[in-house]
C-alpha cells in the first residue's frame, strides 16, 4: 500500500488498463497518480493483486490532498482541523471531558491532545477545572469565547465541505459515505481492539 504514495506516477495520464491477466484490478474510468501507480506496478508484476492499492491509495492521497489545502474558515479563524475537532468534541457531546476522553473522541495521541488544550486554553477557548476526589484528573469545558466561535465557523465549515465534494452528486456522496462508513466500522472493529 505504502508504494501508492511514493509521489505522482509519469504514467498517470495515460487512460486506465482494466483488468490485468493474473491480478485482481478495479481500475477503470478513473483516471488519476494511482492509477499510474497501480499501472507501473503491474506491469513490474503482473501477477501482483494490486486492488487494493486501488482503495487505499486513493483514500491516502485524498486524505493527503485535504490537509495540503486545509480548511479555510478555520484558517481564518486560526485553527487547526485537529483543534477544532477538539472543540467540537466539547460541543457536540454538551458536557466536560477529560483528556483522555478528548483523547478517544478525536482519535488523537495524548501527548497531541494534552499540546492542543494549551494553547486552547492561552486563547481563553477552553477552561480546565480539577477533579475533586482525584487530583490527578481534569475536567475540560468550552468556555464561552469557546463556544461561539464553534458554533460561528461550524456552517461555514460545513458550505466549504459542499464545495469540496461538488464533484459529486447527491447518489455518488450517499453511496461514498456508506462504503466509507462500513469499511471504517470494519477498521474499528478489528484495528481498534489492537491498542496501537
Amino acid at each position: 500500500m505504502t508504494a501508492v504514495n511514493g509521489g505522482t506516477a509519469p504514467g498517470a495520464g495515460a487512460a486506465a488498463e482494466g483488468t490485468v491477466t493474473g491480478s485482481r484490478a478495479f481500475l477503470g474510468p478513473a483516471d488519476d497518480t494511482v492509477a499510474g501507480v497501480v499501472r507501473q506496478w503491474q506491469a513490474v508484476h503482473p501477477g501482483l493483486d494490486t486492488g487494493p492499492m486501488e482503495i487505499i491509495g486513493r483514500i491516502n492521497r485524498c486524505a493527503a490532498l485535504l490537509q495540503q489545502a486545509e480548511d479555510a474558515p478555520l484558517r481564518r479563524v486560526g485553527l487547526t482541523r485537529p483543534e477544532f475537532d477538539l472543540l467540537g468534541a466539547l460541543r457536540r457531546t454538551g458536557h466536560e471531558l477529560t483528556p483522555s476522553e478528548l483523547t478517544r473522541e478525536t482519535f488523537s495521541s495524548g501527548a497531541a491532545v494534552t499540546k492542543r488544550l494549551k494553547q486552547l486554553t492561552e486563547r481563553g477557548l477552553v477552561e480546565r477545572r480539577g477533579d475533586t476526589r482525584d487530583r490527578r484528573v481534569a475536567h475540560v469545558r468550552l468556555t464561552e469565547a469557546g463556544r461561539d466561535l464553534v458554533d460561528g465557523v461550524l456552517p461555514e465549515q460545513l458550505t466549504y465541505e459542499t464545495a469540496v465534494l461538488s464533484g459529486l452528486d447527491g447518489t455518488g456522496q450517499r453511496e461514498l459515505a456508506g462504503l466509507l462508513g462500513e469499511l471504517l466500522g470494519r477498521l474499528e472493529g478489528r484495528l481498534g481492539a489492537l491498542r496501537f
